[in-house]
C-alpha cells in the first residue's frame, strides 16, 4: 500500500440507497488530490471495521467514510489516535458527525473539500468518546450515545421482525411509550458518584442524533468534555411534548431536563442496552471518556 493511498469505506446501503450512482463522481472528485483512490470491498460492517483497521495498519495515507453514520462509526474505530486523516462524505440518512462538524451536506462537495484539504495538508483535529464496557471492550463514537427510552426504542426496534422499514421504530416508539417508566442510574461524573432517576439520558460528544434531534445542544467536540443531557422522571404526555422540542435543542430548558459537563462519566443501570452513532455498543455499565483530538477531519 502507498503511504499517500486514499482508501474509501462505502456503504451502498445507507440513505436507502439513493447514492448508489454516485460513486464513480466521488471517486473522480478524490482523485483530484493526486494520490491513488482504492475502495474498500467488505459486504457486512464486521468486515468493514477490519478492512479499515487493516488499511491504517499498513499504512493508508487517508481514510474516507461514504455513508452514514454507522459507516463513519466503522472508520473511527480504525482511525481513533492514529493520526490517519478521516474524511466523512455524507450519504445516510442522518449524517449528524456531519453536519454537527460542519462538513458539506453535498456529497460532491464533501469530496472536493477533501481532495483540497489532501492537497493543503490541512486537518481539523477534533475529539472523539471513549467507550470502555465492562469486559474491557473498547469503542469509539463522534456524535451521541443514548441510554434511556431512546436507546430502549432501538434495542425493540432492532428486535422486532414486523413491520419492515423505518415505520417499524415508529411501532417501537409507541410500545416503549405504554411502557414507560423511570429507570435509575448510577453515574459517576469525573470520580464523584451520584444515584439519580431517569426517562432519557444522553452522553454527546457532539450535539445530535437519529436524524437532527439536537439531544446535546451545546455538545463541541473541540473542548475535551462531554456533554451529559437527562431528563428526570416524566409523564408520558410531557414525554411527548419535550421530545419535539429536541430537534431545535430548546428542551434543554424545560424544568424536568438537566444537562452537565464532565471529562469522564461512568453509567450503570439494570436492563439498558446502549447505542452509540445509531449502532448498539452493549449493555451498561460503561465508562464514557473525552479524547481530545483524538480524531483528523479532512475538508
Amino acid at each position: 500500500m502507498s503511504a499517500d493511498e486514499i482508501v474509501v469505506l462505502r456503504n451502498p446501503g445507507a440513505g436507502r440507497g439513493r447514492h448508489r450512482g454516485s460513486l464513480p463522481g466521488v471517486l473522480e472528485r478524490l482523485g483530484a488530490a493526486g494520490r491513488p483512490v482504492r475502495v474498500l470491498d467488505a459486504p457486512t460492517a464486521a468486515e468493514a471495521e477490519q478492512a479499515c483497521r487493516d488499511a491504517v495498519a499498513a499504512g493508508a495515507g487517508a481514510l474516507v467514510a461514504m455513508g452514514g453514520d454507522g459507516t463513519v462509526h466503522l472508520a473511527q474505530q480504525a482511525v481513533a489516535g492514529t493520526g490517519v486523516p478521516l474524511g466523512v462524505i455524507p450519504a445516510g440518512t442522518g449524517n449528524d458527525f456531519a453536519t454537527s462538524a460542519g462538513l458539506p451536506a453535498d456529497l460532491y462537495a464533501a469530496a472536493d473539500a477533501i481532495a483540497a484539504a489532501l492537497r493543503e495538508g490541512r486537518t481539523r483535529a477534533l475529539d472523539l468518546a471513549r467507550i470502555t464496557c465492562l469486559d474491557g471492550t473498547v469503542r469509539w463514537y463522534g456524535a451521541v450515545l443514548a441510554a434511556g427510552f431512546d436507546a430502549i426504542v432501538n434495542e425493540r426496534g432492532n428486535r422486532m421482525r414486523w413491520p419492515r422499514g423505518p415505520i417499524r421504530y415508529d411501532l417501537a416508539v409507541l410500545l416503549e411509550l405504554v411502557r414507560l417508566r423511570p429507570r435509575r442510574y448510577t453515574v459517576t461524573v469525573d470520580g464523584q458518584t451520584s444515584v439519580l432517576d431517569a426517562v432519557l439520558l444522553a452522553v454527546g460528544n457532539t450535539a445530535a442524533y437519529g436524524g437532527g434531534m439536537r439531544i446535546c445542544p451545546d455538545a463541541d467536540a473541540t473542548d475535551g468534555l462531554l456533554d451529559m443531557v437527562w431528563a428526570e422522571p416524566v409523564s408520558r404526555a410531557t414525554l411527548i411534548r419535550i421530545k419535539p422540542r429536541v430537534y431545535q435543542g430548546t428542551h434543554i430548558t424545560h424544568p424536568k431536563v438537566r444537562s452537565l459537563r464532565a471529562r469522564e462519566i461512568t453509567l450503570a443501570a439494570e436492563g439498558i442496552v446502549c447505542y452509540a452513532d445509531g449502532e448498539r455498543i452493549g449493555p451498561l455499565p460503561v465508562t464514557i471518556t473525552a479524547v481530545p483530538q483524538a480524531v483528523h477531519l479532512l475538508g
